[in-house]
Order: C-alpha cells, then sequence, then structure tokens
C-alpha cells in the first residue's frame, strides 16, 4: 500500500459504552497517517452514549442499519448458497438482515476509495463484511473479542474470505484452529486491544487503604450477569459483616440503557443492606471512569468469564492493585501475585479474603500497582494493535 492509506472501520452498534478501546485506535491509526473512515450498523441507545467524544464519533460515521429492499436484492446473486444449506435458518436470516448493508457498504468504499475495511466483530458486521467482498471485491479483515459461541452462525463463511484476522488471546487462537479450520486466512495475529497508557497514569503516588479508614473498592464493565457485579456485592456484605468498612462503586450500564439488569442489581443491593455502601454509576466517560479508578484503594472485576478485560488493563495502567478471576482469557494479562490477583469465578467468600488481604498489606498494595502499570506499558498499549493493523492491511 502507497500512500496514505484509506481504510474502513467497522463496528458495530459504534460507539457504545465499551468502545473507547477502539476509539483509542482509530486515533493511533490517524496519528500515524492513515485516514479512516468508520462504519457501524446503528448507534446505541442513548442511555449508553458516555463519552465526551461519542458526539464526534457519530457525526463522521456512516450507519449501515437501515434495511432498503432494492439494496437487498442486488446481493442476490452473491449469496453463499451452499453455507446456506449447511448452516440451516439462522444463517439465512443473518444474510437477509445484513444484505442492504452489504450493497451499501460496497457502494460507500468505491465512493470514497477504499480498498479495505476492518470489522471489529465476528457476528453479522462480518457476515456484512464478507457479503461485500463476494459483491465487488472488497477486502476486509476480523477481530475476534471473545468466544466463537457469542457471534452466531455462518462463521465459517465469516472467516473463510478474511485477508487476515486479529485474536485477542492465544486462547481464543486455539479455539478456532480447533473449530474452524481449513476455513481461516493464513494469516492469525494474537492481538488484544490496548489502553492510553499516557491519559491513564497517576498525578500523584498510589496510597494504600490507612488503618480505620473505608476501603474504596471500584468495578467498571457493562451491568450483566456475566460480569459478576453480584458476586462482588456479596463479597462487599461478607467484608462489613466482618467489621471491614467498605464502599463499591460500579460504573457501567445494562445493554438496555439502564431497564434491564441494572434493576436486578438495585435490587440485590437492597436485599443486602447495601444501599449506603454500593453505588451505581451508569454509563460514564473516561474522565469519570479515570477519576474513580485515581480514587480507588483497589479495583475489582468479579466476571464469570472475561475473553480479557480493558477495564483490568485501564486499572493496572493506573497502578490500582487489581483483583481479577482466572475466567476465559485474564491469567493472559494477569498473573496472579506477580501484577495483580486472581480468584476463581462465582466464589464471594474467596473474593472477600482477597480482598481483605490486600487492604491488610499496604506493601503488597504498592507492588501490585507499580508491576501492573509496566505490564501493561509493555503490552497493551493502543499504538501497538494500531499498527499491528496497518502492517498486516499493508502487506
Amino acid at each position: 500500500m502507497t500512500g496514505t492509506p484509506k481504510i474502513g472501520y467497522f463496528v458495530p452498534q459504534f460507539p457504545g459504552q465499551t468502545h473507547i478501546f477502539f476509539w483509542r485506535e482509530i486515533m493511533e491509526m490517524e496519528a500515524r497517517g492513515a485516514q479512516v473512515q468508520l462504519f457501524s450498523t446503528r448507534p446505541p441507545p442513548p442511555g449508553l452514549i458516555a463519552h465526551d467524544w461519542s458526539g464526534q464519533a457519530m457525526a463522521r460515521t456512516i450507519y449501515l442499519g437501515k434495511v432498503r429492499p432494492l439494496q437487498a436484492l442486488a446481493t442476490l446473486p452473491a449469496l453463499p448458497r451452499a453455507d446456506m444449506r449447511r448452516e440451516g435458518p439462522d444463517f439465512t436470516r443473518d444474510l437477509a438482515l445484513s444484505a442492504s448493508a452489504a450493497r451499501q457498504l460496497v457502494q460507500h468504499c468505491r465512493r470514497l476509495g477504499i480498498a479495505h475495511v476492518h470489522v471489529h466483530s465476528c457476528g453479522r458486521a462480518a457476515l456484512t463484511a464478507a457479503l461485500a467482498q463476494r459483491m465487488g471485491g472488497l477486502a476486509y479483515s476480523l477481530t475476534l473479542h471473545g468466544p466463537l459461541s457469542d457471534y452466531g452462525p455462518g462463521q465459517r463463511f465469516k472467516w473463510r474470505g478474511a485477508a487476515f484476522a486479529t485474536i485477542i488471546t492465544a486462547k481464543l487462537l486455539a479455539e478456532v484452529q480447533a473449530e474452524l479450520s481449513p476455513d481461516l486466512p493464513a494469516r492469525l495475529l494474537i492481538q488484544p486491544m490496548g489502553v492510553d497508557t499516557d491519559a491513564l497514569r497517576r498525578d500523584a503516588p498510589y496510597v494504600p487503604c490507612q488503618t480505620g479508614e473505608t476501603l474504596r473498592l471500584f468495578s467498571c464493565g457493562r451491568l450483566n450477569m456475566v460480569k459478576g457485579h453480584q458476586d462482588l456485592m456479596q463479597a462487599v456484605r461478607l467484608l462489613l459483616d466482618r467489621g471491614q468498612p467498605v464502599s463499591l462503586d460500579i460504573a457501567g450500564q445494562d445493554d438496555d440503557g439502564g431497564s434491564g439488569y441494572r434493576q436486578t442489581l438495585q435490587d440485590r443491593i437492597t436485599e443486602l443492606g447495601l444501599g449506603a455502601h454500593v453505588r451505581l454509576l451508569g454509563a460514564v466517560g473516561a474522565e469519570t471512569v479515570r477519576a474513580h479508578l485515581l480514587g480507588a484503594h483497589i479495583f475489582v472485576l468479579a466476571s464469570w468469564h472475561e475473553p480479557l478485560g480493558v477495564a483490568l488493563m485501564e486499572a493496572m495502567s493506573c497502578e490500582v492493585p487489581t483483583i481479577g478471576t482466572a475466567a476465559g482469557g485474564v491469567a493472559e494479562l494477569i498473573t496472579d501475585g506477580l501484577d495483580g490477583v486472581l480468584v476463581p469465578p462465582k466464589e464471594p467468600e474467596t473474593l472477600a479474603d482477597a480482598i481483605a488481604a490486600l487492604a491488610a498489606d499496604p506493601a503488597r498494595c504498592l507492588t501490585l500497582g507499580q508491576v501492573g502499570r509496566a505490564r501493561i506499558v509493555t503490552g497493551f498499549r493502543a499504538g501497538i494493535g494500531a499498527q499491528t493493523l496497518l502492517d498486516a492491511i499493508a502487506n
């Protein structure tokens, strides 16, 4: 690729509450000279629009979600009929829902001079790009952020035409190779998402919790059962019952913009008598998250499953001693006892013990915070992923 590369960047329902790492990657790509055109399916619900850059992002995003029947009909010759027979009605339904978007993607890319689109999903956005490739030769690539089972049918079709794919952990790479060979692109790269380590750093040294002080816990993640917030609340109840003063703030919102799982968690707060100790902050921006990180004694994410964990990276980057669960790919980010603490998922009592042990050991808190930041600076900066994409697209 010569000159200034023009790259399509496709993220479903952008910009959502957890999408700051996409925005960081875009900024890093543009700082390296790329011209990035954003594509998405549709904007997120208003309750999930949290960032100070969200308006800017939406203004420069082309949304493909509106169904245009004539555009959809134009995709009929490109439909993968053998895959449709093999995959069944769910895949056929997804094709019908993606057909119009695929045609629009081809047209926009031709008009803008874009030859390659990177898709940060393996769901319908990937299906849209794969259809577009069959229709107009548009090159595309994928990033896998979680288990294949989360991304719907037709994975062989989605991956078969990709120029390359990045996968955020070695564990997920092994899953993909086991399930999708030989329908995989020749280039499969392990490349996690990253964080802005220059922005996510301390203005003043970290100060551990002092004797008699209320222990300040912070967590950040979608309000969904798999994030384990309910287990963390139970651990807080256990700590209070043991005589440990503690508070917990949780940043994040449910996928319905506040009318879904948030109410379940609010009810749980009431049941556990935690109204004076636990706050649900809702969808908040990056600066608010950073402020809470810098004010926390310990960051905790009690996920039942976590492909890797951007929220964990952000906490570690801010030198906050961090507790995660040995679930999914977190062990590829945190080495237990070295740069953070790992506990089993779904065990509130074990989690409470780990929190109490850290709170009682200020020197360990300081060491974990310092080594944790070094881990993120070395291996999980946003610029690393941006350069990986640009190099892969160029070659």
